[in-house]
This record gives structure tokens, sequence and C-alpha cells, in this order.
């Protein structure tokens, strides 16, 4: 039976850090050698990194510490600490100081045995001050690794590993996939559900619904106006999704702030549509929405349909279609914070079919659909789940002696 040690990294390793990116943008200018930062971890999770979002030139490359190929790296400063990313960089590079690096004495520890066991090392556990999230070298060097002494032991176990993870990121890729397939067919089928035959309006169109903005003059609710508890909640952007109300998190005023203000309450069909910051999120107010008394915030405008001519489940399908994001996208002003102004929106086209009937056939036919795609999307994030699980079982049964 092989035997097992329990050493400090800092025993069997060579710990230390990259170093300050340098200052001068010129020196990043036609790079060709990387320059590895935490943002670039980020973007691995788990594997072999080989490409940089910076490269420095001869100039900026003066000074600096190359690191070789087959160094482990994990972020030790910054909010990125929190996140279990470790990677072994697959060139030779240079590393910003954010990062840790790791290089082992491969008589004594295979590396790669190494880059597996820091897999289950997380970095919430050792940080001391989490408003300051950091890991010192010396926090580093202090984990404790079990492995078999036997170097072709370390191998067996990390054959087995690369096995293993190789299979899972093949399945997780392909649930992914399908994940990604279900919610793209329900897309193409909203896009194609609507008939040809419907009549193109505008949403200026006062017939068919009224556009109520919210009020935004000088009773506008300030911080202190807003409770737990209350008689009016008071939509915030985390209550309005891309389908739907959401309403883990909620606000409330008061009766009396309630009857100060003007436009902006909601009443039973009511369709709402996001219009500042994110752009596009959707819901209707409906018998299902238990609050009696709710208001729209500044980011918000309120869609009131003459159901006579317009179902609101119809039109919560067509602002959740391709039709609406098309325009949208095409319409919005505003980078640092996107808007979608009344003046634009009345200019958007929508298709809408003469006959109730026909409208409540496609509400039909799209919410059999969505529950379908919903069934499977829900498969496919249980597999994700159960992948992710399968790996640190794995990954447990290794560093106990167990496989």
């Amino acid at each position: 039976m092989t035997n097992w040690q329990t050493k400090k990294l800092g025993e069997v390793c060579d710990i230390g850090a990259g170093n300050s990116a340098p200052q001068k943008r010129e020196y990043f200018i036609d790079g060709i050698y990387p320059f590895f930062r935490t943002s670039d971890i980020g973007q691995v999770h788990i594997g072999r990194i080989t490409k940089s979002s910076d490269y420095l030139n001869d100039k900026g490359i003066k000074g600096l510490k190359l690191f070789n190929k087959g160094t482990i790296l994990l972020p030790k400063s910054g909010a990125s600490t929190f996140l279990n990313h470790r990677v072994v960089l697959g060139i030779d590079g240079y590393v910003s100081s954010h990062l840790a690096t790791i290089k082992t004495d491969e008589k004594v520890l295979n590396n790669n045995y190494l880059f597996y066991f820091l897999q289950e090392v997380k970095a919430q556990d050792l940080i001391q001050d989490h408003k300051y999230p950091s890991l010192n070298l010396p926090v580093i060097g202090n984990i404790e690794i079990s492995y078999p002494e036997s170097i072709p032991e370390q191998h067996r176990i990390v054959k087995i590993l690369d096995e293993v993870f190789e299979k899972t990121t093949k399945a997780k890729e392909n649930a992914e996939k399908n994940l990604n397939n279900s919610k793209e067919l329900f897309e193409s089928y909203l896009q194609s559900v609507f008939t040809d035959d419907a009549e193109q309006k505008k949403l200026g169109d006062k017939s068919l619904f009224q556009i109520i903005d919210g009020d935004r003059g000088k009773n506008y609710p300030k911080k202190s106006d807003f409770h737990n508890e209350g008689y009016c909640l008071f939509l915030n952007t985390k209550n309005v999704r891309p389908n739907g109300f959401d309403f883990k998190t909620t606000m409330f005023i008061t009766e009396k702030k309630d009857n100060v203000l003007g436009n902006g309450k909601l009443k039973r069909n009511d369709v709402l549509l996001t219009t500042r910051g994110t752009i596009g999120n959707i819901a209707v107010y409906n018998g299902n929405v238990l609050f009696e008394n709710i208001r729209i915030n500044s980011g918000m405008l309120i869609f009131r349909p003459n159901t006579k001519l317009i179902i609101p489940e119809y039109l919560f399908a067509i602002f959740q279609s391709g039709i609406m994001k098309t325009q949208i996208k095409k319409y919005v002003s505003g980078a640092a914070q996107p808007q979608l102004p009344i003046k634009t929106l009345v200019n958007f086209s929508i298709p809408v079919p003469k006959s109730i009937s026909e409208q409540k056939s496609i509400v039909a036919k799209l919410d059999k659909l969505s529950a379908e795609t919903k069934k499977l999307e829900a498969i496919y994030k249980q597999k994700l789940v159960d992948l992710e699980e399968l790996k640190k079982s794995v990954l447990k049964k290794a560093f106990a002696g167990e496989l």
C-alpha cells in the first residue's frame, strides 16, 4: 500500500506572485509577450490558459519575471479572490501581482496533482477580512496537502482525474448546448407564430392602448419612504424580469405616500416594460399577482390595452419576441445609462391580428411550447448540477486515497 504524506504547500512548492502591470500604455502597443491578469483567469475556471487580453512589447517586459509553462495561477487579491479559478500556464508568460504563482518540486509532487488538489481549496475559508479580500503568500504556503509518496501513484490518480474531467466537460458542453437549443427553439417559434395577415400597428396607436409613465415629480419616493412592508408595492428593477414578475425582494410605500403620487399605478391587465438601464424586461399584472396596490418606478412604462382590440397576454408575447427585441436594439439610446424614450417607442411596429380569438390561439400555442421548453431546461440545468457534484465527489475520493 502506498504511503501518504501531509505537507504544507510551502514545503513542497515554490510560491510567489507576479509583477505590477507596467503603467505606460505604450508598453502594450504591438505586444508579443502575454501578460496574464485575474480577468484572464476568470475566463477559464479549470484548465490550461494560453491566451491573454494584454501583450507586452520588448520595453514592457524589462524588470518583470517570466513564469514558465506549467506554473499554476490563482487569484490572491481583490474580488476575484472569492472565485475558485485555478489554471495552469500553457505557455511561458508574465503575470499580474494580483495572481499567486505556484510551481511544485516535481521530484516530490506532480504539478497536475497539485492543480487538481487546489480545486478543493476554497478561498473563502482562508480569507480573514472579507471586506478587503486577499490571500497572503504565507497563508497559501500554509495550506496542507496530502499526497502519495509514490510519483507513479500520483500520475495514476492524475490520469483518472483527467479522464473524469474530460468526460464531464464534454457532457457539460452537450448539456449547455441542449439548454441553448431549447431556448432557441422557443425564440424561433415565437418569431414565426405571428401571422403574416396581421395588421402592422404602431405602439403609439391610442386605439390599442394607453402608454402611461410613472410619477417623476417632487413626490417621487425617497429612500426613507421605502419599507419592508406596507400598503403599496413599489417596483424595482429586480421585480420585472425578461419573462415576468419576480417578488423575491420587495419594498413598499405607505397609503399616504401612494395617495400623493399621480400616474404610475397599475390596474389589472396592464403590461409593464422596463425602459431604462435594463431595457425590455416585461410583466403582466394579471389575476395571478397577489398584490392589490402596485406602482412602477421611473425606469418603467405601463401599457394599458384596449382588451376589445388586443389582449394583454398577446402584447406580452409580442414584447418577448424578436420583433420587439430587434427594434429595441436598433433604437436604444444612452451608453452609460441606456434608455428607451416614449417618443421613440411610439414608432415601433407590431403585428396585431384583428380577431381576439386568433390572438388567444397564438397565446395558447406559445404557453404550451413554453411549458415544454421549461421542462427541458429544468432537465438540462439539473444535469449541469449533477456533473458538478460528480466532479466534487471524485476529487474528494482522490485526495482521501479512495481511487
